[in-house]
């Protein structure tokens, strides 16, 4: 078949789907259309034409190369197509946005027959990088088109040309009561079609309620867009795909960039923060508002300018847009376009002398109370070139670190297409094959195929599948001190400070090394007293919330929540001696407090010993191939630097927080876990028993995920050894292969076989619940980050705690007393082997032999 009949065959089948659009047209099948574009007369020419102009992506995408590449030999007079003129050339690749199409565009300000269409486009092109260099040459050369451009660029008329947000919006009520995690928005289950736009919206609240799709077709016959409403809306992980369906369904199309939408309204009376930024850059309005008086299919106008919702013309809901540049943030089509727009500006304004702009509405940026600095604060000060940044600035740090990890991957890769760069800015950029390593499905395989090289080939470097979780490499790879980010909202670090995001966040945090940031306010987090026996560092972690509840600074109920680590950075004290991999136990957690960020102030000596080790990890991963090789150096020689002058960033004595919680070593004497299911409904093991409403007979028990390190699984083997198969179904997933290896010569896997144990190759496994997941409706008790509903099964009720406890539950096929705990924990893991339970991989410490073992793929 041609391609036309294929390409016709396709998007009917598409059609049969469900109404989804057809894919964008592949490399292969564009260079064959520009065939048939340059046959005289052109078969079903219309056909064709709509197909080259809106069906191939854009940016730096193998397709658009060809594209581009065509469209210039038309205008060059290399070629002639009957139906594209070398005007309409120009035009065309003006809506490509950026990448292959800004050379041939700069090349046409040379042609008098295009110089004014080719000058046109480039006015309103904001990608074009070191392009901007060619055209001030054609300028400083005397070309009035490449002038009148640079003009336009110091203006802003690439924003100015762009449609204001506007005073009013007539929207109709699309409600989900309560609230609405990333997981409703965009499945994990299906987490391998996210980049599919179209059809991964079709899943959205599948999972949530009946036939919500069909209620959205329904509300639209109103006449009117839909706006997403909930009382809480977002929180979980830091997915643009969930953003990516709510504008599917709610926003417009974007010209010439096929099967993806921008705009939308998103209301919220609370939006978790990860979740209204990753809104923000995709060009989504989010307002947080009270949405009580709201309902499903009510008509309402929103008046953004005047912070009013009105429902049958009263007002019901009143808001003040926050930030303040929230809506030169949508006319720019998103926060991101936004910023790049005005980094362009700025560089015209220079390249012609002039001074800045007061086009755009400044940041409003917070009055110096005089007050200190936190430790956070003093990381991002760093990396702004500044002492220290106070809650409400608008700043732009250096973001040294980026993490992306699999089921977000190929969306970055779209994302960095879409910003039309070929290399990243970032220090280090990441890229795992965690999530989606055990139970691969074509789509994965085929994107271990060419993510890889497409990272690399940009200066990152690319783990392996079995590797392991992305979190528990990144944070070996990370800086004190410094600023990173990732796309998935337990990107951490346990050492410097990381600020999670969207794919789309973080395509621009890896081609520009920095990112925007309003500084959040933050909450100390103080522990006195001694750790006292049996206690966990993971019962640490549910004491925050547990602490937070009993100080009324946190609810479990979602109408009306409460919630002070909302949107806030947490700031750890107290626990200055903890090894590395224990602190990301607790900055890890920060995620299931809806935080913006986490620090932890650790004493010198853990992290010297950290980053000793890792320095010998990343030499084994240079002689072992790993790419970026150059990255991988510059990364241990910056460790080097660090450990060779080891000065950590501290918080003043007078720093100001938005609270201060307190929490008494001394007074937590038995676990705390987090009930079923949401991680902020803590409690003491003894009220969980002796509540009847609360499950206690367990069928699953789940030890693995990024909040696990190899002394947990040593203690789960004490624990379970000589004891037989356990009554529960026990799954074993360590976090790393170097995790795996150790476990095995250390003769632990032939314990887990023996208690019966489903063992799984390191990654993520049922944490993300996107292949494997428990059987429907089973009890579990889980050492993975959260439980919200459906996460690690359908219907699944999900306890989560220690591996301590999980073990003993394990063992007993049921949760146990504080005293079945006390007893048994103790005769297992003794004052006599303790040590060597605890041990944690120090890669510096073992032979070249042991390292090449653990190291080795």
């Amino acid at each position: 078949m041609s391609l036309l009949a294929n390409y016709k065959a396709h998007s009917q089948e598409r059609l049969n789907e469900g109404g989804l659009p057809a894919l964008p047209l592949t490399a292969e099948q564009t260079a064959e259309l520009v065939e048939l574009l340059k046959a005289n007369p052109v078969a079903e020419a219309e056909y064709c034409l709509d197909l080259f102009k809106n069906k191939i992506n854009p940016g730096v995408d193998d397709a658009a190369y060809v594209k581009a590449a065509f469209l210039n030999d038309i205008v060059q007079g290399n070629v002639t197509c009957s139906v594209i003129s070398k005007v309409e050339a120009v035009e065309i690749l003006g809506m490509m946005m950026g990448g292959f199409n800004v050379t041939p565009l700069v090349e046409a300000l040379k042609i008098d027959e295009v110089a004014s269409a080719a000058a046109k486009e480039l006015k309103n092109t904001i990608l074009v990088y070191n392009a901007f260099n060619d055209v001030k040459e054609l300028m400083d050369a005397g070309n009035a088109k490449a002038k009148e451009i640079i003009e336009s660029w110091a203006a802003a008329e690439w924003f100015t040309n762009k449609p204001a947000l506007e005073e009013e919006m007539t929207l109709t009520v699309y409600k989900i009561p309560g609230e609405t995690n990333t997981d409703d928005l965009s499945p994990a289950t299906v987490a391998f079609t996210r980049s599919d736009i179209p059809l991964h919206a079709t899943a959205m609240l599948q999972s949530r309620m009946e036939k919500p799709l069909e209620m959205m077709a329904s509300l639209k016959e109103k006449g009117h867009p839909l706006a997403y409403v909930g009382d809480v809306v977002g929180t979980g992980s830091s997915r643009k795909s969930g953003i990516n369906s709510v504008q599917w369904h709610m926003g417009r199309d974007i010209p010439g960039v096929p099967n993806k939408r921008t705009g939308g309204v998103v209301l919220g009376s609370i939006i978790a923060p990860i979740f209204f930024n990753t809104a923000e850059d995709s060009g989504c309005l989010p307002i947080e508002a009270s949405v009580d008086a709201l309902e499903t299919g009510d008509v309402i106008t929103i008046k953004p300018y005047a912070g009013q919702i009105l429902k049958d013309g009263a007002v019901v809901s009143e808001f003040k847009l926050a930030p303040n540049t929230l809506t030169d943030e949508m006319r720019a089509g998103g926060r991101i376009p936004l910023i790049i727009g005005k980094g362009l500006t700025a560089k015209a304004r220079a390249a012609l002398g002039l001074g800045a702009s007061d086009m755009f509405v400044a940041p409003t940026q917070p009055k110096d109370n005089g007050k200190g600095f936190t430790q956070a604060q003093k990381m991002v000060g760093v990396a702004c070139g500044i002492e220290g940044v106070k809650p409400g600035m608008y700043v732009e740090p250096i973001c040294t670190t980026v993490g992306s990890q699999d089921t977000t991957g190929p969306m970055t890769r779209d994302e960095i297409k879409e910003l039309a760069a070929l290399s990243f800015g970032a220090d280090m950029v990441m890229q795992s094959f965690c999530h989606t390593a055990a139970y691969p499905k074509p789509a994965d395989i085929k994107l271990r195929h060419t993510l890889p090289e497409f990272i690399s080939s940009r200066g990152g470097v690319t783990l392996r599948p079995g590797d392991g979780v992305i979190h528990s490499w990144l944070n070996r790879l990370c800086l004190p001190d410094t600023v990173g980010t990732g796309g998935d909202s337990h990107t951490r670090f346990p050492i410097g400070i990381s600020f999670p995001a969207g794919s789309g966040l973080i395509a621009f945090a890896g081609v520009t090394g920095m990112m925007p940031l309003t500084m959040p306010e933050s909450v100390l987090v103080r522990f006195k007293g001694e750790m006292q026996p049996g206690i966990t560092l993971r019962d640490l972690v549910n004491a925050i919330p547990y602490q937070a509840i009993q100080d009324g600074l946190l609810t479990v109920e979602k109408k009306g929540k409460k919630n002070v680590f909302a949107g806030t950075i947490i700031e750890i004290q107290g626990l200055p001696d903890l090894k590395v991999e224990q602190a990301f136990e607790l900055s890890d957690s920060a995620a299931e407090r809806s935080a913006a960020a986490c620090s932890v102030q650790l004493d010198k000596e853990p992290i010297i010993e950290y980053l000793s080790s890792n320095i010998a990890l990343i030499g084994k991963m240079i002689e072992e191939g790993y790419e970026d090789a150059k990255t991988l150096q510059r990364r241990a020689d910056k460790m080097q630097e660090w450990i060779n002058n080891p000065e950590l960033l501290t918080p003043d004595a007078d720093a100001e927080y938005k609270a201060i919680i307190e929490i008494d070593l001394n007074t937590i004497t038995e676990p705390i876990l987090a009930c079923p299911n949401d991680p902020d409904d803590v409690d003491t093991l003894t009220n969980i028993n002796n509540d009847p409403k609360r499950l206690k007979k367990i069928d699953e028990v789940f030890v693995g995920s990024c909040m696990t390190n190899i002394g947990l699984f040593r203690a789960l083997g004490e624990v379970l050894k000589g004891e037989g198969e356990v009554p529960s179904k026990l799954w074993v997933a360590p976090p790393t292969k170097m995790d795996k290896e150790q476990l095995t010569e250390e003769g632990y896997y032939s314990i887990f076989a023996a208690a019966g144990a489903r063992l799984e190759i390191p990654g993520c496994s049922l944490c993300m619940g996107n292949q494997a997941q428990v059987s429907e409706g089973a009890a579990v008790f889980s050492t993975s980050t959260r439980n919200f509903d459906n996460r690690l099964g359908k219907g699944s009720q999900v306890y989560l705690g220690s591996a301590e406890v999980a073990a003993v539950t394990a063992l007993l096929g049921r949760l146990p007393s504080v005293e079945e705990y006390m007893e048994i924990v103790p005769k297992k893991i003794t004052e006599k082997n303790r040590e060597g339970v605890y041990k944690y991989l120090n890669f510096h410490q073992v032979t070249p032999a042991q390292l090449k073992n653990l190291v080795h793929s």
